[in-house]
């Protein structure tokens, strides 16, 4: 493929040796159907399973798939960031690997390209095969974000998105490593239009994602859009500390007043001695982690590292953020 392509796919994958071949299938006979030409990316993260080498299987007999395969597991952000240096589509579209993403969404995506817009986010109306627990969650995290952040972040929308080549090249420019896709292509802004889908369940094998993971996406999410919880921590302590002079006043004046029947006990004063103890921990946690994601930006290490490349071009541009 000499010429680069009108829509590239993103495809990050991370122990999917069972789906990549049904996954390929799905996805090339969407593309194939709408008559474009098309590049397929698989960005392999670290797979322990024989991913890599289905992926180069799947290269060999397809000059439409491309394949990259990181160092180590980086993580999906980061797979989906190398895919993104590397698509050379004038449209691209990131969708996760496990089929929960419907290929058939795609023509909905390009159509909604075609009439102009820069980002077009699938959003999920129903998760099918997914407990209530994940569902809940979900839900307060995408209302938590609106909250917390001050990015229009659209609800119960994911990564399954498209994304004009502009704006690709711009989230190209961004060199932080704990990222958060989804976010940071809100705050580059452009015009973006929603597509509803109902998410399907996975075609095999078992979520990569553990709660733990999921709670330092979330957090990930937070601290690289917003200073808010910092903000959020200053102010209760002010809260605390404007409390507490109200109380030292008022038992002041109750003695000076003659006041009787203040009874010193250890309960009350241990409760608030927790109390107070809990929030200033609280405090000091969250400025260790905004310190600490200081910590891993100054040292500028490199997002990624590619090990081995498959169909794709030695002279395939650099990523921006590398290049500073």
């Amino acid at each position: 493929m000499t010429s680069a392509p009108l829509v590239s796919v993103v495809l990050p994958v991370f122990n999917e040796e069972a789906l990549l071949q049904e996954l390929h299938k799905r996805i090339t006979d969407v593309m194939r159907s709408m008559n474009v030409s098309y590049e397929l990316l698989y960005v392999n993260d670290g797979s322990v399973d024989g991913s890599w080498r289905r992926i180069c299987e799947i290269a060999a007999a397809d000059r439409h798939a491309r394949g990259i395969n990181l160092s180590r597991n980086f993580g999906h952000q980061v797979a989906i960031t190398a895919g993104l240096d590397e698509a050379r589509g004038d449209a691209v579209i990131v969708m996760d690997s496990d089929l929960q993403d419907p290929p058939n969404v795609v023509p909905s995506l390009y159509a909604k390209f075609l009439e102009g817009f820069d980002v077009v986010y699938a959003q999920r109306r129903r998760r099918a095969g997914e407990t209530w627990v994940k569902r809940a969650t979900a839900k307060a995290f995408y209302r938590m974000m609106r909250r917390l952040t001050s990015v229009d972040l659209p609800v119960d929308a994911g990564d399954f998105r498209l994304m004009s080549r502009r704006v690709v090249d711009d989230l190209r420019k961004f060199p932080e490593h704990h990222r958060f896709l989804r976010g940071l292509t809100s705050w580059v802004g452009y015009s973006q239009a929603a597509v509803p889908y109902d998410r399907d369940p996975r075609y095999g094998g078992v979520t990569k994602f553990s709660t733990g993971k999921m709670m330092v996406f979330a957090l990930d999410g937070i601290t690289s859009l917003s200073i808010r919880p910092l903000r959020l921590a200053s102010h209760l302590g002010l809260l605390l500390s404007a409390a507490s002079f109200a109380g030292m006043a008022g038992i002041i004046i109750y003695k000076l007043a003659g006041g009787q029947g203040l009874i010193p006990g250890w309960t009350s004063l241990f409760a608030a001695a927790l109390f107070i103890g809990g929030i200033q921990l609280l405090a000091l946690g969250l400025l260790g982690e905004y310190v600490g994601r200081i910590h891993d930006e100054v040292k500028r290490r490199p997002i990624y590292l590619v090990r081995d490349r498959v169909n794709v071009d030695d002279m395939t541009a650099a990523p921006l953020h590398a290049l500073k």
